[in-house]
């Protein structure tokens, strides 16, 4: 079993409220005036004003809908029963997007901000082009935890799987399965169904104090004192001490090891008002509207220009939480489509509910 020297224990941040977007000096272009744009995003994953100051901009009418998890995502893509114009999937279901069919290809001349993002995330393998997605924030899942229940720090999937008290995992069948395999010393990604196979049956040994699996509501059974351990995305739970003025919430990269994630902006193929998903991409990339986003989230931003100009809150930059350094880096491992093996996942994620009794 691979370990991280040192984990990162990051439960001080105060997450900042930033009013940068509104120093923009984003144009959006004629002739939108007084159409609609439907934007289907995750929950708790933009900044207050975002949506208010591109509808006063553009003129438009913004419906924003929420969703919890990638599956419920891809099943509102599949059905379309209501489009949207801009959705946000992450990574490995982008390349899953694509090979169904089911985005519309981006018109780069029609988001001039892509100059904005940081080289390194372009081309990625999801989509290597970036002929359907752009980036939209990258961030960690690792364990989000309130200090004083636990009486002790938090540091890896070790502690997590020995607590005495409520926990609660997090409905991410790759992530979770991906990272016992990890500590099985298999391929996080591995494709072999009986490694998978292997992890799931370590997950349930490992799952008595399991009161839950949570499909990214995790830091809510924090606030209400149901679980003093959960697994979660990073920005969730540092967005905990900022909300109630404390630093009662802590947030690990487990030493073991854990899952990087990155979330891309993307039209669906059946997008009703695609030109103006395409103005709202661009004005997500305006660096003062992106670093608005990131100061809000406390997840990673793409955005080099708003690095560059100093708009990101300094103290989050100095997170290893949300910025891990090179060796920690090592550690993490972005989850890839896994073609015919993602029924593997599915059919062992099912096994886990049942045998947790969910």
């Amino acid at each position: 079993m691979r370990g991280i020297a040192v984990a990162l224990l990051m439960g001080m941040l105060v997450v900042g409220r930033s009013a940068a977007q509104e120093e923009t000096d984003w144009e959006c272009p004629s002739g939108f005036e007084g159409q609609t744009l439907r934007v289907y995003n995750w929950d708790t994953y933009i900044a207050d004003g975002t949506i208010a100051l591109f509808e006063d901009l553009c003129a438009v009418t913004v419906i924003y809908d929420v969703f919890e998890t990638n599956v419920t995502l891809i099943d509102q893509l599949i059905r379309g029963a209501h489009p949207y114009d801009v959705v946000v999937p992450s990574d490995y279901v982008v390349a899953d997007l694509i090979r169904d069919g089911l985005l519309y290809p981006l018109d780069h001349r029609k988001i001039p901000n892509i100059a904005n993002l940081d080289p390194q995330f372009l081309n990625t393998p999801y989509d290597p082009d970036n002929a359907y997605a752009l980036m939209y924030q990258w961030g960690s899942i690792g364990i989000g935890y309130h200090r004083g229940r636990t009486g002790k720090a938090i540091t890896s999937w070790a502690d997590v799987f020995a607590y005495p008290g409520a926990v609660v995992w997090l409905d991410e069948a790759r992530t979770m399965v991906g990272s016992a395999l990890q500590m099985l010393d298999f391929d996080p990604n591995s494709q072999n169904p009986d490694e998978i196979a292997a992890a799931a049956e370590f997950l349930i040994a490992r799952s008595d104090n399991v009161i839950a699996i949570a499909p990214d509501t995790g830091q809510d059974y924090l606030v209400s004192g149901e679980a003093d351990i959960v697994i979660e995305y990073n920005g969730d739970i540092f967005q905990l001490n900022d909300d109630c003025g404390c630093d009662d919430y802590a947030y690990v990269l487990p030493e073991e090891g854990s899952s990087l994630f990155a979330d891309y902006l993307v039209i669906p193929a059946n997008a009703p008002n695609p030109d103006l998903g395409h103005v709202f991409i661009d004005y997500l990339l305006d660096p003062y509207v992106g670093a608005a986003i990131s100061n809000y989230t406390a997840y990673g931003t793409p955005n080099r220009a708003a690095l560059d100009m100093g708009l990101i809150d300094a103290e989050l930059l100095a997170n290893p939480g949300i910025y891990p350094p090179d060796d920690v880096r090592a550690q993490l491992f972005f989850i890839e489509s896994s073609g015919d093996a993602e029924l593997d996942y599915l059919v062992v994620w099912d096994e886990i509910f049942i045998q947790i009794g969910q």
